[in-house]
This record gives structure tokens, sequence and C-alpha cells, in this order.
């Protein structure tokens, strides 16, 4: 999350998307476009970038004990950095869950509806 893929662009050279195919699950790129447009969203209205938006997204999660960041360079180092110091309402917070919302895989899926909120406790 970089900042560098948007909706209706091609993927820049060099990204790792480019790279997942051959190794990893395919990915939804439609639930992948509606985060990013929720990340730069709250970047216009935060004036943070988008990395250190997803990045104390993450940190505010209550099933996050740490988020490993993949610098490139001491720029990008410097920026997710910026990630802390500072909170997410809980309006903005709410907009990223909706936008990155997946239904379980079974066994899991009949108890989506809430009934077992230790799987996915409520902010603190």
């Amino acid at each position: 999350m970089t900042g560098r893929i948007c909706r209706g662009q091609p993927l820049p050279d060099g990204s790792r998307l480019n790279d997942t195919a051959g190794f990893a699950p395919p990915v939804d790129k439609e639930r992948l476009y509606r985060i990013i447009d929720v990340l730069n969203a709250l970047s216009e209205e935060t004036g943070k970038t988008v990395p250190q938006i997803a990045i104390n997204w993450l940190l505010q999660r209550p099933t996050v004990s740490s988020v490993l960041i993949g610098a490139r360079n001491e720029e990008q180092l410097r920026q997710n950095l910026g990630a802390v110091g500072w909170q997410l309402g809980s309006e903005q917070i709410a907009q990223l869950d909706a936008a990155s919302a997946v239904t379980p895989p079974y066994p899991y899926y009949p108890y989506w509806n809430g009934q077992f909120a230790e799987r996915n406790p409520p902010m603190v």
C-alpha cells in the first residue's frame, strides 16, 4: 500500500502485486480497489499518506499485535513511521472495515452474523 495503485490505472512497474500470481492466491481486485478508494479518500481528509493510514488502521485492530513494514528505502521508512502518534476516528475505521470485509469461509461463515464476537472483537 504505497499509494501507487489506483483504480482504472495500470499497475506500476516493479509492483509486487504483479509478481504474486505464480505463488499466492489470486487477488480480489474489486476488494483491493474498494480499500484503496477509501484509503485515498481518508488520505485527502486527514493529510496523511496512504501507507500511514493503512498502518495506523492495522495497529488499531484488536487482533493485531505488530505490523511488519517493507520499506524499500529510507524515505518509505520515514513515511511509515509517521503512522504512529495519532489515531483514525471510529467512522474512518468503520469505512475501512466495511471496504475490506469478507465472508469467512466454512466453517466460520454460519457465525458471521456476530454470534461469536471473540473471533473479531470490537475496537477498544
